[in-house]
Order: structure tokens, then C-alpha cells, then sequence
């Protein structure tokens, strides 16, 4: 029970995340957004490290850094399709591969839930593909969809195996690493998007006004790793990454609420579906 209360707590903290990347990356570049971003959440990250008892060993570290790579890969693609306004293609697509991703490995590796959460992660993944459909940005993208159909396809399927392979490669990290592994993965992270910046010429500030909102972001997307580790030190990955991957129903919500989407009839049903999997996976 304590992993599916710490796996939908990091579900709702992801959503609120990509929610504000989402608004940021409407008045500045995407490199700017996530590099800030990312240099937030190391910031949060360092402060905690001293605070923690575990200590730092080769093994955490290089785990760490194989996850931030494919993490990095996932955010850059994913906060691209938000600010080319692609969300309603790359949202369904990306959060259900994430999802799926880990769960098919967990299984590879011998996880065996039992059948009533199995039930509650094909209902998770049902829901994950339904609530993402029109998420914000959805509306823009509709008259371009046609011209950039293949593009938000593979985009999606990219930033998906890069989240998915996040979680599985960062579960691998030892049992008593503590949150080494997230501050390898962050620095690692933080020192790739800044060279890709400065090679390609687009180390830019952000927008006016925009700073405090990445700062959250990455603070917030932090916060949610911590909560993923936590997560899947005390549950099966196969149930655990499933739960985190519904947190698109977590943006939606919050762009009903402050920028007045309105759910459509296939987001209500999604939503419905949400609550009856976390049900479902917590009483198996």
C-alpha cells in the first residue's frame, strides 16, 4: 500500500511538473526551459544529499547516469512537442509507452502481480491512452496534423522509451544508494543539455517572467523522482512505473483549472478509469 500511495503521489507531482514546463516553454526555447529546469532540481537534490545517510558509491552514480541520459532524451523530445503545440499526437503515444515499457520488463525479470493488479495496470494503461486525449495544446496541433503526422509519431515513441527507460534503468541502481542515483542522473542530465545548447547556438534566457515557472518545474519534477525511487524500493517496477505514468490525468486537471480546458466525454471516462486502476493495484 505504501508504494501505490507514494507511485500516484508522484503521478500528481509529475503532472503539475510538465504542466508548468508546458506554460513555460509557450515564451521561451525549450533548451532554456529544460536546462533551467534541470539546474533546479540538481540545486533541490544537492540540498537534500547532506541531510541523507546513504553515501555515495560507483555502482549509485553510473545507474544514475544511464537513467539521466535516457531521461534527458524523453524531456527534451516531450517539452518540444508542448511548445509546437503537438500534445494531443505526442500525450497518448508517449505516456503509454513509458508505461508499458517497464511493466513488460518487470515481467521479463519475473515480477508477478497478482491477477486483480494486473487487471488495474491494463485499466491504468486504458486510462493513461484516454485522458491524453485533447490535453492541452491539442487544439493547435489539429490543423498541422496532417503536414506533421510522422514527426509527433516517432517524437512521442522516442520521448516514451526515454521516460520508461528512466524507470527501469534507475531501479537497477543497489537497494542502499539512496537518492545518489537521482543526482547522478541530474548532473549528467544538467552537463548534457548544456553542451547541446552551446553547439547548436540556442543557450538563451527565458521569457519574461518565466524563471519562477521553470524553477517550480524543476523543483516539482524532482520532488517526483524522489517519490519514483521511494516508489519502486518498496513495490514491483510493473505496478509501480504504471501508476507514475498516469500522471497526465494530473495536467489535465490542472489546465481545467487554470486555463479553463474543458474535459471532453473520452477524459472523463480516462479519469474514471484512473481511479478505479489505483483501486485495483492497491488491493492487489
Amino acid at each position: 500500500m505504501t508504494a501505490v500511495v507514494l507511485a500516484t503521489t508522484c503521478a500528481v507531482v509529475y503532472g503539475a511538473a510538465d504542466f508548468l514546463g508546458g506554460l513555460a516553454t509557450r515564451r521561451s526555447r525549450v533548451l532554456a526551459v529544460v536546462l533551467l529546469s534541470q539546474i533546479a532540481g540538481l540545486a533541490l537534490i544537492a540540498a537534500l544529499l547532506p541531510f541523507l545517510p546513504e553515501r555515495p558509491t560507483p555502482a549509485a552514480l553510473a545507474w544514475g547516469a544511464a537513467s539521466g541520459l535516457c531521461g534527458t532524451a524523453g524531456v527534451v523530445l516531450f517539452y518540444r512537442a508542448l511548445a509546437g503545440g503537438v500534445m494531443s499526437v505526442v500525450a497518448p503515444i508517449t505516456a503509454t509507452f513509458s508505461a508499458a515499457l517497464p511493466v513488460l520488463f518487470g515481467l521479463a525479470v519475473g515480477e508477478r502481480p497478482e491477477p486483480v493488479a494486473l487487471a488495474g495496470v491494463v485499466l491504468a494503461l486504458l486510462a493513461v491512452l484516454l485522458v491524453s486525449r485533447g490535453s492541452p495544446g491539442g487544439e493547435a496541433s489539429r490543423g498541422r496534423r496532417g503536414r506533421r503526422e510522422h514527426g509527433p509519431v516517432l517524437a512521442s515513441l522516442a520521448a516514451g522509451a526515454g521516460f520508461g527507460g528512466f524507470f527501469i534503468i534507475i531501479a537497477q541502481a543497489p537497494a542502499d544508494s539512496g537518492m545518489w542515483p537521482l543526482f547522478g542522473a541530474r548532473l549528467i542530465s544538467v552537463t548534457f543539455i548544456a553542451l547541446s545548447a552551446l553547439a547548436v547556438g540556442r543557450l538563451s534566457r527565458p521569457g519574461s517572467g518565466t524563471l519562477p515557472v521553470i524553477i517550480a518545474a524543476g523543483a516539482l519534477d524532482m520532488v517526483a523522482n524522489v517519490l519514483f525511487v521511494l516508489a519502486q524500493q518498496r513495490g514491483m517496477l510493473s505496478l509501480v512505473a504504471v501508476l507514475v505514468s498516469l500522471y497526465p490525468a494530473s495536467t489535465l486537471v490542472l489546465a481545467r483549472r487554470f486555463l479553463g480546458e474543458r474535459l471532453n466525454t473520452v477524459q472523463a471516462v480516462g479519469i474514471g478509469f484512473t481511479l478505479a486502476a489505483v483501486a485495483l493495484i492497491a488491493s492487489g
